[in-house]
């Protein structure tokens, strides 16, 4: 699904604001400073959404970690749930949004879990409550990123792009499925 997968900011809208933020509006105002460097900076040229704002600290101690360690770099890969689902459908995105405004659509849920259940997953252990602190639809991604994992153990998976570009520090830039 298009809009399920955000557009890879510049390193520098990532590291533009890395302060802890002690409010809701220092954290929106820095997401507005980050966006205005991703405008910029970026190649397309988009502002950062506040999903993939949410996630920079994340992403930032993944960057450090590989620029400082880059014997790490063949055994760290990137993935996305939609991207995942893609793959394991065939190569065609999901018919339905498992969200709708925000709230999770039960309709899209099933569809993600019986693409899983062809993949070897047991229904029931999809259907079960997520461990707590995680939604229902973060446990299907997690389910669905476990098959993408062995995907790249077993030399099934392929990056996108294929051969992965490298940035200036030599870290590959793809996701995988």
């Amino acid at each position: 699904r298009q809009s399920s997968v955000f557009a890879i900011p510049s390193r520098a809208a990532l590291y533009a604001d890395t302060s802890d933020f002690t409010t809701i509006e220092a954290w929106y105002a820095a997401h507005r400073r980050v966006s205005a460097v991703a405008m910029g900076t970026s190649d397309p040229p988009r502002g950062v959404s506040i999903q993939a704002f949410g996630i920079f600290a994340k992403i930032r101690e993944i960057d450090q970690l590989l620029i400082a360690r880059p014997e790490l770099r063949g055994r760290v890969f990137e993935s996305h749930p939609e991207v995942a689902f893609c793959q394991l459908n065939g190569g065609t995105a999901m018919a339905l949004p498992k969200k709708i405004k925000g709230a999770v659509n039960p309709a899209g849920m099933e569809e993600r879990k019986a693409l899983l259940c062809r993949h070897g997953y047991e229904k029931g252990f999809l259907d079960q409550a997520p461990p707590r602190g995680a939604a229902s639809d973060d446990f299907l991604d997690a389910a669905a990123m476990m098959l993408i994992a062995g995907r790249i153990a077993s030399g099934e998976a392929r990056p996108s792009p294929d051969p992965p570009l490298l940035d200036r520090f030599g870290i590959p830039v793809a996701i995988w499925a």
